[in-house]
């Protein structure tokens, strides 16, 4: 992968294994994403599964994990001892590798708001994507949890979501998504079970209260061990190490009496951390990161392999013919609604091109921030519309596992009669917002004519034609779904956001 960056959802789920599990698979259902962990903890009914994607890949696959927990999980139902204010209670996004913590935010931003726009679940930004200063802070969103938020959104304008309505989901609540650096969750266990001793300790090392800068802690009381928990964030863990924050705590529990019963990492940590907190703890005085083996061989062999001449890179033929190959085989999917999708993400990519070959003339200097923009727009767009040729996919096979329900009794004609109006709806809004994307990308690529360098002409009339092409083949498949649909109101309005937005994409 050219890019990576890391995405650590927690759901309000640490009890039942087959919910986390289905909820995994959710996550891993796309292309270009890979589970790295999953942390189960039945005293705070709470689950932090950490997966790894590209650019492309990570958004589409956490809102794959937050439809699925909505289905799962109820939080009127819910108890543990971590606070939540959602089934999905946060989703940060981390730059790992090819990426910036803007690119991070980018993502944050255009999955809270496909979480309304698909679940109708509220979303709130935090950390480097927060809209609000006093939302940086995951503790001022949550304040309250779901039940105190509930109550307090409706008329508390402070507390309204950054998408969505002024009202939770019922059962999902609302969704904390954001952008921030490489977080390390770490427990402390007391061998009490009085939880007034650990928040005190908590209350001591915090940021907020005085303490370290870069930690939040809370003290909570583990019921089913029978102890006290300090349980901590460290937000940069080269600011106030792991060592630091242990050393502290166990200072401050001496002075009240009891000890540590031990300590737990929470979903992953870097290697550096604790190569940090070990040479802090025994004072090694002549440290270097070298005098880890695995730290030097791993740097011997980068410099071997940056040695070596790079790879001829693959005719342009070899990446392409893996989905041409697939759209030709025998199979339903992938179809016109996924090949519509890519035409789409093509004339996106082609206006990227020449904006980008422009920006490097001086001679259109007078032009470079109009183009610039557009740049970054099309540039958005290109993802979500690359999203669209698996969601297109996936929406019919939906259709089609509808179609096969049982159909011997009456109850069981009704309930394949509701799967299939469901599914047919929903495969119907895939390709609508294919064709709404693809409009968009049409309205940007004929004004950049005038300020693009004019040797790339011919590169936006194919950019132009590619986007008609997407668009009248989403309409296309929008209408292909509608026989199977019973509401003839929500029919009705389909048609009228299609008028409105091809007339729109024509003018």
């Amino acid at each position: 992968m050219q890019t990576v960056i890391e995405c650590v959802p927690n759901f309000s789920e640490g009890r039942e294994a087959a919910k986390v599990e289905a909820i995994i698979q959710a996550l891993l259902a796309g292309p270009e994403v890979y589970l790295l962990d999953k942390e189960l903890d039945a005293d705070h009914n709470r689950s932090v599964i950490t997966i790894v994607g590209t650019r492309e890949s990570v958004g589409e696959a956490a809102l794959r994990g937050i439809g699925k927990a909505a289905e799962l999980i109820d939080l009127t139902r819910h108890q543990g001892a971590h606070p939540r204010v959602g089934a999905t209670d946060v989703v940060p996004f981390v730059p790992i590798s090819g990426v910036t913590l803007d690119d991070c935010v980018r993502i944050a931003e255009w999955v809270a708001e496909e979480t309304w726009r698909r679940f109708k679940i509220p979303t709130y930004l935090y950390e480097a994507a927060a809209r609000k200063p006093e939302r940086r802070n995951l503790e001022n969103i949550r304040k309250g949890q779901f039940e105190g938020l509930r109550e307090e959104v409706a008329t508390n304008p402070e507390r309204r979501p950054d998408f969505g309505e002024a009202a939770l989901h019922p059962t999902a609540g609302a969704t904390v998504i954001g952008a921030r650096k490489f977080l390390i969750a770490y427990n402390v266990n007391l061998n009490t079970s009085d939880v007034s001793v650990a928040k005190a300790i908590a209350k001591k090392i915090r940021a907020s209260s005085g303490g370290f800068p870069c930690v939040k802690a809370m003290g909570v009381e583990l019921k089913a061990r029978n102890l006290a928990q300090v349980s901590m964030n460290l937000t940069d863990f080269d600011t106030t190490s792991v060592a630091t924050v242990f050393v502290a705590i166990a200072r401050e529990a001496t002075a009240q009496g009891v000890g540590i019963k031990g300590s737990e990492i929470v979903g992953l940590i870097p290697r550096r951390a604790l190569e940090a907190a070990a040479v802090q703890y025994l004072k090694v005085g002549n440290y270097q990161p070298t005098m880890i083996f695995e730290n030097r061989l791993a740097q011997i062999i980068a410099e071997q392999m940056s040695a070596q001449p790079a790879p001829k890179p693959a005719p342009l033929r070899a990446l392409a013919e893996g989905f041409v190959a697939a759209v030709a085989a025998p199979t339903a999917t992938p179809g016109g609604g996924s090949v519509a999708a890519l035409a789409g993400a093509l004339a996106a990519s082609l206006g990227e091109m020449v904006c980008g070959l422009t920006l490097r003339r001086k001679s259109f200097e007078a032009h470079h921030a109009a183009v610039q923009g557009t740049r970054a727009r099309l540039a958005e767009l290109r993802e979500r519309l690359l999203a669209q040729i698996d969601r297109d996919a996936q929406s019919y096979e939906t259709v089609m596992a509808a179609f096969k329900s049982p159909k011997g009794s009456e109850a069981e004609q009704a309930v394949r009669a509701k799967a299939i109006e469901s599914a047919s709806k929903a495969a119907a809004s895939v390709p609508l917002e294919t064709a709404e994307l693809a409009a968009e990308v049409a309205r940007l690529i004929e004004p950049l004519r005038p300020i693009t360098i004019p040797q790339a002409a011919s590169d936006l009339t194919v950019a132009a034609h590619l986007a008609e092409a997407a668009l009248a083949g989403a309409v296309e498949n929008v209408r292909a779904n509608l026989p199977s649909i019973q509401d003839s109101v929500w029919v009705s309005q389909l048609e009228t956001q299609i008028q409105a937005f091809t007339s729109a994409g024509q003018g």
